[in-house]
């Protein structure tokens, strides 16, 4: 079974991995030290730039894939602007109470989630696996026998799915009928559970003795991928100091909201 998806390599795709995984860490963390909302609302432009016209992806895809993100923006967001605190009230009904403090803490904190999500999602549509743990073992000097687990572990999942719907054919033409109320739990534990854990226990073996017989526990190894720092890393990071520059400047010289510091809206 194989779960792949058609796209177009952009420069993208041709960043060191491990470069690439180290960077989005630092901007996770840039992004909890700004408390503008003006600027985190022009900073997200910046990913959301790199998912629609970069990641190589069809539009019809990207689409689907933001309908999560936008939910989680408005439930991040809403359960701060419904019920937090401030002195400045807007709306209040019951239990519901909006005020101009809570209202911009909350796109605030929508906002940084949706940055979170963002650059998350540009990091999944760009980077193959393999080249991601060969990447780790390269430049980060990860022991093998830990990237190449991993990587047996991406490689296996496809394969637990297929295995699942392979015990739910043959469930379904012998006609094995679900119980009702609690027994159905068992019953799935039983049927599915028990022989999907089993089965799996039996391929980690089988992998473990493979990688042992390899030497994949001592001595340096060669590969069949060499990866490096490529002028797209470089790329990439000129992209993000000029855009978080620019948008930090927007942020200032052209707020769209009043208020500049949501820990300081009391």
């Amino acid at each position: 079974m194989q779960l792949t998806l058609d796209y177009n390599e952009t420069w993208l795709h041709r960043m060191n991995p491990a470069f690439k995984l180290v960077f989005f860490l630092f901007l996770f963390l840039g992004l909890l030290f700004i408390h503008n909302p003006n600027i985190i609302t022009y900073v997200t432009l910046l990913p959301l730039i790199l998912v629609a016209f970069f990641t190589g992806h069809k539009r019809k895809l990207l689409l689907i894939l933001m309908i999560p993100f936008l939910l989680l923006f408005v439930s991040s967001s809403s359960s701060m602007i419904f019920f937090g605190q401030g002195t400045t009230t807007w709306w209040k009904w019951g239990l519901i109470h909006i005020t101009e403090e809570s209202f911009y803490r909350g796109l605030h904190i929508g906002f940084r989630a949706l940055n979170f999500a963002l650059l998350g999602l540009i990091f999944a549509l760009t980077t193959r696996p393999v080249l991601l743990f060969y990447s780790l073992t390269q430049q980060l000097k990860v022991p093998p026998r830990f990237a190449y687990s991993f990587m047996a572990a991406v490689r296996i999942l496809p394969m637990m799915v297929e295995e699942f719907q392979q015990l739910k054919n043959a469930l379904l033409v012998r006609g094995v009928k679900k119980e009702k109320g609690w027994k159905r739990i068992t019953q799935s534990i039983t049927l599915y559970a028990v022989p999907l854990l089993s089965q799996s226990i039996r391929r980690a073996h089988r992998i473990a003795v493979a990688m042992e017989s390899k030497q994949f526990h001592n001595g340096k190894r060669t590969y069949y991928y060499e990866t490096r720092l490529s002028k797209f890393d470089g790329l990439f990071v000129l992209y993000i100091v000029l855009g978080v520059v620019t948008m930090v400047w927007l942020g200032l010289e052209v707020p769209t909201y009043e208020i500049t510091d949501v820990r300081n809206s009391d």
